[in-house]
């Protein structure tokens, strides 16, 4: 059977367990021997784009890469003649994409595809798997199975990496805790809906309240892709959020702080803080890798 990633809400807890387990299992560097791996980007990339090309390479496959303008998804050509398309060349199709809904269109137009989300409006799987790898290290000895009672903040805009952070954590057994302004806090809906699980994040709306006894103080852009126009009102909606030296001063002594990147410095968190011996962000980069090698490995056992 085909496998697919396109949520960690529907991959569920003992796929998930899979999924990291292959990701620090000893490297198999024929899994894809001679096989290419599609790449489409239809968002600026670093940290995505490179963990998904060389995990392939890693792996013994090539990718073939695309960005947004070449495909031209719903533009050029419908995503559903794209999925037909690249079905006839590649058995695993990765994709950064900016409407969650267009991922689901490919899977169903073409069902011996496997579909991978490398990011899209609804969920961010790929980053979240690398957040729990780098918690585990940091908190665990590296055990994904060792998080149950850790506690987990997040603080400013939820955003589809807290919905896919705590649909993972959840299934592992820690606390997550968002604290975000009205309007920026989770909802329930959608295909990576954390508030369904039972065990899900508790919502705040004070960052200082939030902070106190944190493991893991976790932070993201206030302007994502796309909301530029919204620059101004968000930067003030959020300036009381920030990620600085005295909110990590209340969490507890061994608190990790994480960031997906890019960061806005200044905005959202400090480079006191950024670059600081708390800081595991640039650990967070190296498990991008880490988690596409389990994600692709597991894609390839429903083959």
């Amino acid at each position: 059977m085909t496998r697919h990633l396109l949520t960690l809400d529907a991959l569920g807890r003992d796929d998930l367990l899979e999924v990291l387990d292959l990701a620090t299992a000893p490297l198999d560097a024929t899994l894809y021997e001679d096989e290419p791996v599609a790449l489409v980007f239809e968002h600026p990339s670093l940290r995505t784009r490179a963990a998904a090309s060389v995990a392939v390479h890693q792996l013994g496959g090539w990718p073939v890469e695309f960005t947004g303008e070449e495909i031209g998804l719903d533009a050029r050509e419908s995503a559903e003649d794209v999925a037909r398309t690249l079905a006839q060349t590649f058995a695993v199709a990765a994709l950064r994409v900016r409407r969650h809904d267009v991922l689901e269109r490919i899977r169903a137009a073409s069902p011996g595809l496997s579909v991978l989300n490398l990011l899209s409006d609804a969920a961010h799987p790929t980053q979240a798997l690398a957040d729990v790898l780098t918690i585990a290290e940091a908190h665990a000895g590296g055990d994904v199975r060792g998080l149950a009672g850790l506690r987990v903040v997040y603080v400013g805009d939820a955003t589809n990496v807290t919905r896919s952070l705590a649909v993972a954590l959840a299934h592992l057994g820690a606390s997550v805790v968002v604290a975000a302004p009205p309007g920026y806090q989770l909802v329930p809906g959608g295909p990576e809906d954390a508030l369904a699980i039972g065990a899900g994040p508790s919502l705040v709306s004070d960052p200082r309240e939030a902070a106190r006894g944190a493991d893991v103080l976790y932070t993201d852009t206030w302007v994502s892709m796309g909301e530029e126009s919204e620059a101004a009102r968000r930067r003030a909606d959020l300036a009381g959020y920030r990620v600085d030296e005295a909110l990590v001063d209340l969490a507890g002594e061994g608190c990790v702080v994480l960031h997906c990147l890019p960061a806005h410095r200044g905005e959202e968190v400090t480079d006191g803080v950024l670059d600081g011996e708390r800081s595991w962000v640039w650990r967070q980069v190296f498990h991008r890798r880490t988690a596409m090698l389990g994600v692709l490995a597991w894609l390839k056992g429903g083959q």
